[in-house]
């Protein structure tokens, strides 16, 4: 089995075993029409056992009830999940990547789970996709040194594109930088990129408010941002493509890493 990323799982510095990156996210979309934005926000970086407890009073900043890091309860639904598909951590870490909820409203487009064993070595990626339409689906990949895998597209994200062709995705575990790519690859292109380029900070109640302060209500801004520009592409005239009628299996096959 190729190693999903580091050797070993990072350490998460701070006060609350947490990180925060400030990120820039990036989407540019080639065909059939040229588009490109570019929206800033902040990240976590968690420890799925141990999802931190802010003090009272920045509860309603941050809080991980109800999201994917909302305790023992999300640990067993994903490792449900991997037991499905043949995966045992036999206990070892697991590291996401989200947005925590937020006066009391969350949205993750995309949430990067890292799988450790119990001896910290990188076993799997799990890529968990949600649209606006509130559904949900796992990538489980398998992915090489530099966090770099393949994956069949399986599930229905943006109106203007239909559920065809390849996702080629870079998704390392981070440290001090967090560096993702993800790619739509269809028949004669790559019609579209994203990245999220961020630089950690160690999780305090000053990080915290400094990072509330540059992006206000950001879990809210994601959503909105992901409409306001949907509605940009249809004004310029982009077919949309209907909405399967059935959500994908849950059960995936583990995805190679990228050649």
């Amino acid at each position: 089995m190729a190693p999903a990323g580091p050797a070993s799982a990072p350490v998460l510095p701070g006060p609350w075993g947490a990180a925060l990156y400030e990120c820039r996210i990036t989407h540019v979309r080639s065909s059939p029409v040229r588009h490109a934005f570019t929206h800033r926000t902040y990240l976590w970086l968690v420890d799925l056992d141990q999802p931190p407890t802010l003090p009272r009073p920045l509860r309603w900043l941050a809080s991980f009830r109800g999201t994917a890091a909302s305790g023992g309860s999300a640990r067993r639904d994903l490792e449900r999940y991997l037991s499905e598909e043949g995966v045992d951590l036999a206990g070892g870490r697991i590291l996401m990547l989200a947005h925590a909820r937020s006066l009391g409203y969350v949205f993750n487009p995309l949430t990067v789970l890292w799988c450790f064993d119990r001896g910290g070595r990188a076993v799997c990626t799990v890529a968990e996709v949600h649209n606006t339409y509130g559904q949900r689906h796992r990538y489980l990949l398998d992915t090489d040194e530099r966090g770099r895998a393949r994956a069949a597209k399986e599930f229905y994200v943006s109106p203007f594109f239909p559920v065809d062709g390849h996702y080629r995705m870079t998704l390392p575990a981070p440290d001090e930088r967090l560096a993702l790519t993800v790619q739509l690859e269809r028949e004669g292109g790559r019609p579209f990129t994203a990245t999220v380029r961020g630089t950690r900070r160690p999780a305090r109640t000053m990080t915290l408010l400094r990072a509330v302060a540059a992006h206000p209500l950001s879990t809210l801004a994601v959503s909105a941002h992901i409409r306001y520009q949907g509605v940009r592409l249809w004004l310029r005239g982009l077919p949309v493509h209907p909405r399967p009628d059935r959500t994908p299996r849950k059960r995936t096959r583990r995805h190679d890493h990228a050649r």
